[in-house]
């Protein structure tokens, strides 16, 4: 294609024969006759590079370009196996050969993040509903629970009381916490028989089964939930002597001052305390000895600790502590009663909806008795029964001078209403009813307790 030539003729000077000499040397300029059209562009040698070669060498001359990698050349050697059969994931480059930023996907974690922040937001308008789900649905509790260390059965009389736990208030789903009874026994299990030898004119055999006799009375009368429940304890009355069991059976129906059934059975009245469960812890000590001509003296130590909770009218009797008179009646709803090792004298259908963190409180009772086992060729008593030698009871967190025939706990949270009525606010001292290195001290006084 011929080019536009000069708007205005070059100047001349006169002395050069075919066209103009820049040079002033009087010779023929070379590129006078030379035409840039399309057969000069065809036949040229040397090709100017295009405006993106020169763009990339540039660029290349200060940062080599990087191998986005998926490509390969047969200068790179065997591809390497794949694990899996899986296909390697090509990453895309730009025009330039860069690789491009791969998109991010939405997360899994994303949606959680957005449920957890709400869910504390309405923990935070709500604290008091997240704490009494998390109790019902979970097992949890409003205060943190510290665990004590679990406790042998005693092997001789301590010599100081066990350490103090820490303060919790216990409720349904912990009614341990707090106290240094939740690392003892369960229940029978603190009822560790010595090991029988013959005594006085009973054998080995005879002292054995005389050991399990009490053993099997001290369940009945103070573990059986049927019992605690303010039931009749006919399995107890029947291990024992005929004259202990007409005592017994008299303050059952009579109760009284002088004739209080708790000082032989553990029972509470559903109306006031529900047990929580049914584990009692239980510590203590049985030994026995010979009595000379009369027969075996079989000795006994043990505190009992109920975990209750309220009954239906525990704020009525904390308002008015004398408890209703009368037997409790049993509800309409009340399947009959049969069977057992005690048979219920009318009882409240304890109410199975109670919230795990509703407080509860406890009651300890230590029991010191004595049992003898009289020679049956010397006197006149039933074979293989129990004759109480003597007896001491000690109730702790039960109401003072009610004699119904059942203890009577006080709980905290009714503890506001508590009126002071004559006889029944504490004049004694403190004393620790876990403290079981000192005798018990029989007094009149109603003395308060330093834990429970």
């Amino acid at each position: 294609m011929p080019i536009a030539e000069d708007p205005e003729p070059r100047p001349t000077r006169g002395d050069e024969p075919g066209g103009s000499d820049p040079s002033g040397t009087g010779e023929k300029d070379p590129f006078a006759d030379l035409v840039l059209d399309e057969e000069f562009v065809r036949n040229a040698t040397v090709k100017e590079q295009n405006g993106r070669t020169r763009m990339l060498s540039a660029r290349w001359k200060h940062t080599p370009p990087v191998d986005p990698g998926g490509r390969r050349s047969v200068n790179d050697g065997p591809a390497p196996k794949r694990r899996f059969g899986r296909k390697p994931k090509l990453q895309a480059v730009d025009p330039w050969g860069n690789p491009r930023p791969r998109r991010r996907r939405l997360e899994w974690r994303t949606p959680l993040y957005v449920a957890l922040t709400v869910a504390v937001l309405l923990a935070a308008l709500n604290i008091g509903a997240l704490r009494t789900w998390y109790t019902d649905h979970l097992g949890g509790s409003s205060a943190a629970h510290t665990p004590v260390p679990t406790v042998a059965p005693e092997t001789a009389k301590p010599t100081t009381a066990p350490p103090k736990a820490d303060e919790q208030q216990p409720t349904v789903d912990h009614p341990w916490a707090g106290s240094p009874a939740e690392g003892w026994p369960n229940g029978a299990e603190a009822f560790v028989l010595p090991e029988a030898q013959a005594t006085g004119v009973f054998s080995a055999e005879q002292v054995a089964a005389q050991l399990q006799s009490v053993k099997d009375y001290l369940t009945a009368a103070n573990l059986d939930p049927k019992v605690i429940a303010g039931g009749r304890p006919d399995a107890a009355l029947a291990l024992l002597d005929r004259q202990d069991q007409d005592g017994a059976k008299a303050a059952l129906d009579h109760p009284g001052k002088e004739t209080d059934p708790t000082t032989w059975f553990s029972r509470f009245d559903p109306r006031d305390a529900i047990q929580v469960g049914d584990t009692v812890k239980v510590q203590g000590r049985m030994t026995y000895e010979g009595d000379g001509d009369k027969g075996v003296l079989i000795h006994t130590d043990f505190s009992y600790v109920y975990a209750l909770r309220p009954g239906p009218d525990a704020a009525k009797r904390a308002m008015s502590p004398q408890p209703t008179t009368g037997a409790p009646q049993p509800a309409k709803s009340a399947p009959p009663q049969g069977g057992g090792t005690a048979r219920p004298v009318g009882l409240l259908v304890p109410s199975d909806d109670v919230a795990g963190d509703t407080w509860t409180t406890r009651t300890i009772v230590r029991r010191v008795d004595t049992f003898r086992f009289y020679d049956p060729a010397r006197y006149r008593v039933q074979p293989k029964k129990l004759v109480y030698a003597k007896n001491q009871t000690d109730p702790a967190n039960s109401a003072c001078n009610v004699y119904d025939g059942y203890f009577h706990p006080q709980f905290d949270q009714f503890a506001e209403l508590q009126q002071d009525t004559p006889g029944s606010r504490p004049t004694g001292p403190a004393i620790d009813p876990y403290d079981r290195s000192k005798d018990i001290q029989q007094t009149d006084e109603c003395g308060t307790v330093s834990r429970n």
